[in-house]
């Protein structure tokens, strides 16, 4: 069964102390002296050793950059070194350990005390840590002998140790801390101003596309509106085709009996009467009577609205009369009207 401390921990963290970590992330990446927002933000510092005056910024050395805060140089001999290797779960806790250690190891008193550190590496499981002790009042005597000042908050106190800069606590360096936290605000309500510029942008753009898309809808509905009136025309065009395509198949199957009977009339004329008239699609069953059916029939042959004329029965002579009877089956050409 797994402890229950094991609980909270994730790929070897503490869940617990994620808090702690993220805060010191925060706090090491705005004001660590190591730091790259730091390196930029902060200001140049003109440091004075018995060998004369350089400017750093950022912990490095530069060239034509005014220094608005200035520091000394203590002598190493006048400074305790330590090199420490703590575990990396400390650097959350880094300078309540070091107090620590100071308070341990220190040979002044408490009040005498003074101290600096710098991070000079890592691995994944310690850090590596150059602890500085001083002592204020011996520091004192010395920047009073070598640099004439006697205010401990004039400059700051600077170990060089192995070429990296400490900065010793309890001097001057109040006032470049002032410098740099009135820096980062004004940095922040800058950077903040900005985003909010940008959201104001992306609102209006958002706003305007938000308008533009509604007017694409408005079109998109529009243009579904007259496509589907469109629709429904074609469709009722469509069907009054179809109605055309029906009326002619019926006109051509049932052809209009008066027409073809005010045609028959207008062919025999007086010499002949039709008797009974039956049309059905393209044949004329025609019966009659005529003083001459015979020429009546070649009458009707000759016409060019006709394919042809035949003789559905004999042409018989009434009795008693000079009229002859006929029964004639016309067929009418496929464009006849």
């Amino acid at each position: 069964m797994f402890e229950s401390s094991q609980n909270w921990e994730l790929f070897g963290y503490d869940m617990r102390q994620l808090g702690r970590h993220f805060m010191a992330a925060w706090r090491d990446l705005l004001w660590a002296y190591d730091s790259p927002v730091r390196a930029h933000l902060d200001e140049a510092v003109k440091l004075r050793t018995p060998a004369g005056e350089s400017v750093y910024h950022g912990g490095r050395p530069v060239a034509n950059i005014p220094a608005a805060c200035s520091a000394v140089l203590l002598p190493e001999e006048q400074a305790l070194c330590r090199h420490l290797r703590l575990p990396l779960a400390v650097e959350t806790d880094l300078e309540a350990a070091l107090a620590l250690e100071v308070s341990a190891n220190s040979p002044f008193s408490a009040d005498d005390t003074g101290f600096g550190w710098v991070i000079t590496g890592r691995d994944e499981q310690q850090l590596e840590v150059t602890l500085v002790i001083v002592s204020l009042s011996a520091t004192m005597t010395y920047v009073g002998q070598h640099y004439e000042s006697h205010d401990a908050h004039a400059q700051e106190v600077w170990v060089d140790t192995a070429g990296r800069m400490v900065v010793v606590r309890g001097f001057g360096e109040g006032n470049r801390e002032r410098q740099y936290r009135r820096r980062l605000i004004r940095v922040g309500g800058m950077l903040a101003i900005a985003g909010l510029v940008l959201l104001l942008l992306a609102a209006v753009g958002a706003g305007f596309k938000k308008l533009e898309l509604g007017r694409l809808e408005s079109v998109v509905a529009a243009t579904q509106r007259e496509a589907a009136d469109a629709s429904r025309l074609r469709a009722a065009l469509g069907a009054a085709n179809e109605t055309i395509v029906a009326v002619n198949e019926v006109t051509a199957l049932y052809p209009d009996a008066h027409r073809e009977l005010a045609r028959l009339t207008n062919i025999v004329g007086d010499t002949a009467y039709v008797e009974r008239l039956a049309i059905s699609g393209q044949e004329i069953d025609l019966r009659g009577r005529a003083a001459d059916a015979a020429a009546i029939m070649e009458l009707l042959t000759e016409q060019e609205e006709y394919a042809g004329v035949t003789a559905a029965s004999p042409i018989r002579k009434i009795p008693g009369t000079n009229v002859e009877q006929f029964h004639l089956k016309i067929q009418r050409r496929g464009d006849a009207s």
